[in-house]
């Protein structure tokens, strides 16, 4: 993978561990020599990974919405900077750019965005591998949830099996390299 989208937090969250976690993904992206594409954000856990990768001569590309960029929380160092005109086109211009999908902790527009990675692989829109960090045991119970869903028959099983996680980047980043996408994933929909 040349080029992976991270979804995270423009929080810092209340453990210098999530802050640790950006940092150390932006320097094994560095090590790897993978592009960040990410939300453009100069705040949280966003502003950390793409200064680290800035820092260390990586290459680094940001989408971000113009109503944000107005609210000066766009990063104007980075090496590319594409202004779009609403969060739906953000996801649709950062997917174009990447091969690969990885969620460290935020909020409600990072489930957002991991969601619509899950739901369009589920559909069988794009082939990209989709991991979580799951750093501090954050998504511990997003991962029950998604157990639960399967036990409910409200997701099948071997779409559960798309999303990859891992609470070491590195492990996570083999995972994805080994991911080959699931061929006739069939209906989503049990009768």
């Amino acid at each position: 993978m040349k080029a992976i989208q991270v979804f995270c937090g423009s929080s810092l969250g209340n453990k210098q561990i999530y802050i640790d976690a950006a940092t150390s993904l932006g320097k094994i992206f560095l090590k790897r020599g993978i592009n960040l594409v990410y939300g453009a954000g100069n705040v949280g856990l966003m502003g950390i990974i793409a200064n680290t990768m800035l820092e260390g001569g990586g290459t680094v590309i940001g989408v971000i919405p113009d109503f944000l960029m107005q609210k000066e929380v766009g990063h104007t160092k980075i090496d590319e900077l594409i202004i779009v005109d609403g969060m739906h086109t953000r996801k649709v211009e950062m997917y174009k750019r990447a091969e690969g999908t990885i969620v460290l902790p935020g909020g409600f527009g990072t489930l957002d965005e991991l969601f619509e990675m899950l739901t369009l692989a589920q559909l069988e829109q794009h082939p990209h591998p989709i991991g979580i960090l799951n750093i501090n045991g954050y998504f511990d119970l997003l991962i029950q949830q998604l157990d639960h869903m399967v036990k409910e028959q409200f997701l099948r099983p071997f779409h559960r099996d798309i999303l990859l996680h891992d609470s070491d980047p590195e492990a996570l980043l083999e995972k994805m390299a080994a991911y080959e996408p699931p061929t006739n994933l069939g209906k989503w929909w049990k009768q």
